[in-house]
């Protein structure tokens, strides 16, 4: 089945294009034709997208805080037979019925540049400065430190999570290599272990290997050499009472929401004592 979906936002649409996305992901065997508006402010730009929405005619879902362009919008598609869905309605009406306020009508609120913005700046800079055991002299400074044999998704998870505003290091561990002392001394940071089966790991490594067109017959996938390695960095994180995560079946984003919950934990007996 084809849908042409339409996406109107008034700011940059980022959070209509999440909304979206999680919606979608709940069916099967659609074909997806994202019609994409960020930035609508005017009458004259919503009668523009109008005319596009007439010739590819869809679902309309979108975020606009301007009631005249809005009512033009529901209007206009009721006019045409067409659904026209507003996603952040009942959040914003349950908020004002608790708050006992007006919402305020200001597109693109979301992304004023405030403390929170700049945290997420400077966590972006501390994660990238301190990816694969780089400058390990500063990860006291670190939110998170995460552990893991190559190819354990440690560097995506440290940006997504940095993202979020989590000054993330990681460190990958090598059987042959020892970590610096540091990392068994730290008191700021949590450090979290990640882990993932070797069947599961000898398949990355191996995709890996061949998208660098590299000899793929190695003790980097031989199943003994990688069990090992797996083995070894379960006893470290046992050792050293690591939460551990095994990130076999996750994806990223759980992968990092599971550390998030980790560190909510931690935060919240460090209030209770």
């Amino acid at each position: 089945m084809k849908l042409h979906l339409h996406l109107l936002s008034d700011s940059t649409g980022e959070t209509l294009e999440n909304i979206a996305k999680a919606a979608l992901a709940q069916f099967d065997d659609v074909e997806v034709l994202r019609h994409f508006w960020p930035m609508v402010r005017s009458e004259t730009h919503l009668e523009r997208i109008l005319a596009e929405i007439s010739q590819n005619p869809g679902l309309v879902i979108f975020t606009l805080v301007n009631p005249e362009i809005r009512r033009t919008l529901e209007a206009r598609c009721r006019s045409m037979g067409l659904p026209a869905v507003a996603p952040l309605d009942p959040v914003n009406h349950a908020l004002s019925s608790l708050l006992g306020q007006e919402m305020k009508a200001r597109p693109g609120r979301q992304h004023t540049l405030d403390a929170a913005y700049f945290a997420r700046v400077d966590a972006i800079q501390f994660t990238i400065a301190h990816d694969d055991g780089v400058n390990w002299e500063n990860w006291e400074e670190a939110d998170i430190v995460l552990a893991g044999v190559s190819r354990t998704s440690k560097t995506p998870t440290s940006i997504y999570l940095a993202n979020r505003g989590f000054k993330t290091a990681n460190i990958p561990v090598v059987p042959e290599s020892p970590p610096p002392a540091l990392l068994y001394k730290l008191k700021h940071p949590m450090v979290v272990g990640l882990t993932t089966s070797p069947e599961r790991l000898i398949q990355v490594r191996r995709n890996r290997l061949l998208a660098l067109n590299e000899a793929t017959e190695t003790a980097y996938v031989e199943a003994d050499a990688v069990q090992r390695e797996v083995a070894f960095a379960r006893r470290m994180f046992a050792d050293n009472g690591w939460p551990v995560i095994d990130v076999t079946r996750r994806s990223i984003e759980e992968t990092a929401a599971a550390i998030i919950n980790l560190c909510n934990e931690r935060s919240a007996q460090a209030r209770a004592t």
